[in-house]
């Protein structure tokens, strides 16, 4: 998303007082510390500021996209772009029909960027609060949020466990958001093929549908807000899992086969010029990935994760291919 959940790891930030070495854990293995961890809390404000700033956009274009469905109109309309950020500010009314929206889509965001970080702070890992990023979208009114980590990680084990935290935790509230959406989504012949944007369906979502509305082509579901918050949900948890430089995925898969990623993240990025076909911005994104996020920070300890977590890391491939779609949005 920009990778909307980002970790940093720095290992080179180790405090002065403190030796680059595993003293910060009390074994090589995932034991927890809590001593010499600089406070979350700093620059409070700055969080609370952003959140509430990414709650208004996004309830805002939550609001245009209740006005839509409760009349039968299609998803957007580019020629009226301006009516995303209009509608709701009509009357207070018109502002709340799209907290189902916003307040799903920051629900399952969260719960992502807190995966992270409570799986920081049980490590004894300095790490941020999320930062939450607005953005005039007119699909999600939201870039994502990361969190930062400004302290070593130095082990395999828990830059695995950090890596595969957010997408797993996200991924959990995002389920029964779908099934909620679904259940109040309904059969609009011909609705998805109307406006000037179409979103791709996952794969998740295409089981889901033939669940709730066996026998119904996907281009005449019309989704409720709440499932487009799922959907949301769902491509910012494939975009996480992309196995490069410093997303989510590129942890997991460092953490899995060590310094042999960078191979698996220059086969990705040639895969994304053919898909650039389906949907332009990969395009953008294998760039973007080429010069920042090729290489992925050493480790102070490369002592193998263990099968446990081989299978939490084939768990997290199985999210990957069910929320991935190669065209996730059409014009």
């Amino acid at each position: 998303m920009s990778p909307e959940d980002l970790i940093e790891p720095r290992p080179s930030l180790v405090p002065a007082s403190e030796p680059a070495s595993l003293s910060r854990f009390q074994s090589p293995d995932e034991q927890p510390v809590s001593e010499n961890v600089v406070p979350a809390f700093r620059r409070l404000w700055l969080h609370i500021l952003l959140f509430a700033a990414t709650l208004f956009t996004t309830t805002l274009v939550g609001a245009h996209m209740q006005y839509n469905f409760a009349h039968n109109l299609p998803l957007f309309d580019l020629d009226q772009f301006e009516r995303v950020f209009t509608v709701g500010l009509q009357s207070p009314a018109a502002f709340a029909a799209g907290l189902p929206f916003s307040l799903t889509l920051l629900t399952i965001l969260m719960a992502h960027e807190m995966g992270h970080y409570l799986t920081c702070v049980y490590y004894g890992i300095d790490a941020s609060l999320p930062y939450f990023l607005p953005s005039p979208m007119p699909v999600t009114g939201t870039f994502g949020a990361f969190i930062r980590i400004r302290s070593a990680v130095c082990t395999k084990r828990i830059l695995f466990d950090i890596g595969i935290a957010g997408p797993i935790a996200g991924f959990i509230f995002l389920i029964p958001a779908l099934g909620v959406g679904l259940a109040f989504s309904k059969v609009l012949p011909g609705i998805n093929h109307q406006g000037n944007i179409q979103l791709g369906v996952p794969v998740l979502l295409w089981l889901a549908q033939h669940l709730i509305f066996p026998g119904v082509p996907a281009a005449d579901i019309y989704l409720h807000p709440v499932a487009r918050a799922a959907w949301v949900g769902m491509f910012a948890t494939a975009m996480n899992l992309l196995p490069a430089g410093q997303l989510d995925g590129g942890h997991v898969v460092f953490a899995l086969i060590g310094r042999a990623q960078k191979w698996v993240t220059n086969i990705f990025l040639l895969a994304l010029i053919p898909l650039g076909k389906l949907w332009y911005p990969w395009w953008f994104w294998a760039v973007l990935l080429f010069f920042f996020a090729r290489k992925h920070p050493p480790l102070y300890d490369e002592t193998p994760i263990g099968g446990a977590r081989i299978r939490l890391a084939l768990v997290a491939l199985c999210i990957f291919v069910l929320c991935f779609t190669a065209a996730p949005v059409n014009d």
